[in-house]
């Protein structure tokens, strides 16, 4: 197939610490078992927002496309390619699902080999599909959805309902999956529990309705911008506590709150001295806490003798969900009304004002906001 090379605009990052530079770019077609897609929809996460500030997380891998939460259309396939079709609607997956490796292989693993491709940001064959001014651009998370054109492994993508409306479900390619996921799959909550949950970003709001569908009885949201209390209770909290208003420990006034600790807590922040607050609200005899919130570059600083006890401490991706398997499941809820995206998509805006959308996460007052393209 003669496919040709698209000029379309992104928002491209030039330097550690820069801001987004909306620039024409150009994407070459795809290869071998890769997809080109149309992005429709696309968001920044938690994790965008920490790269951009967070030196522990900046690496040498300029320029770069960014983005990793995004829907959009096949636009053109690669030879080899059998899973989808130009046309198709699909979820982009920054965890890949190769089918083949061990993890694949383990219906109770999801970390799938594939995912240390994204380390590289590059495709497979070392090179990049992107180019601007001449010069070659770097892909972030196996899927780059902050460009109107993207290139993806066949493996990284999820074909969906064709009536799904890409706007709305383009969360479950990471914060829904990720916070509800966690709930269910990770921690596994059980009906008549008490669950905490640290940071109400759209991830730790979606971890609250995790726990609700599993059927917690008493779900406690953590956060110090009280702006975010509203919505927890909307989508089933039900109690909110700001830990900057006591003096004690969060931990002990979760212990006050509950008598002896919660059965599940989770820290969807990426804070260590978090982590270590979150383990120790659980109970002693058999609390579990998951580790949501992304940590990298920084060591935990946890007591020995929390884990004196049956407490225990669980990592967490993309809530344990198989990428493609999940994704497309997750979808088909969303359209049987089996779960709520709505909830979390608080703004709206085109791409070219995605710095606006950067000030607006800062604020606190935006749960997700909408990048449309």
């Amino acid at each position: 197939m003669d496919f040709k090379v698209i000029r379309c605009k992104a928002a491209i990052v030039w330097k550690p610490g820069g801001s987004f530079s909306i620039e024409e770019v150009e994407v070459a077609p795809p290869k071998a078992k890769e997809v080109r897609i149309k992005m429709v929809a696309t968001a920044l996460c938690g994790t965008e927002m920490k790269m951009l500030k967070d030196k522990n997380l900046q690496h040498q891998h300029y320029p770069i496309i960014m983005g990793h939460e995004g829907a959009g259309i096949v636009e053109s396939v690669g030879e080899g390619v059998s899973t989808v079709k130009a046309g198709d609607k699909v979820i982009a997956l920054f965890l890949p699902q190769c089918g083949e490796c061990t993890s694949c292989l383990n219906s109770a693993d999801n970390f799938c080999i594939k995912l240390k491709q994204a380390e590289t940001h590059l495709m497979s064959d070392g090179t990049s599909r992107f180019t601007c001014k001449g010069k070659p651009v770097y892909h972030f998370g196996n899927t780059s959805t902050f460009s109107e054109y993207t290139v993806m492994d066949e493996i990284s993508v999820a074909k969906i309902d064709a009536a799904a409306p890409l706007e709305k479900v383009f969360l479950v390619s990471c914060g829904f999956s990720t916070g509800y996921g966690g709930a269910i799959n990770t921690a596994k909550v059980t009906p008549g529990s008490t669950c905490a949950v640290f940071g109400l970003g759209g991830v730790g709001l979606s971890v609250i309705m995790g726990c609700k569908a599993a059927g917690a009885t008493r779900i406690i949201a953590v956060d110090i911008n009280k702006d975010k209390f509203e919505k927890a209770k909307e989508v089933g909290a039900t109690e909110c506590i700001n830990p900057q208003d006591y003096e004690k420990p969060i931990q002990e006034v979760l212990f006050d709150l509950t008598g002896d600790g919660v059965d599940f807590s989770f820290e969807v922040i990426g804070n260590p001295e978090t982590v270590a607050a979150a383990l120790a609200s659980c109970r002693e005899s058999h609390g579990v806490c998951v580790i949501i919130g992304l940590i990298i570059g920084v060591q935990l600083n946890i007591s020995g003798h929390l884990f004196f006890s049956g407490r225990s401490l669980k990592g967490s991706v993309y809530g344990g969900w198989k990428g493609r398997d999940g994704a497309s499941k997750l979808v088909s809820d969303y359209m049987a009304k089996k779960i709520n995206l709505d909830a979390l998509i608080t703004h709206s805006l085109n791409l070219d004002k995605i710095n606006e959308a950067v000030e607006l996460m800062k604020t606190g007052k935006c749960v997700r906001c909408v990048l449309l393209l």
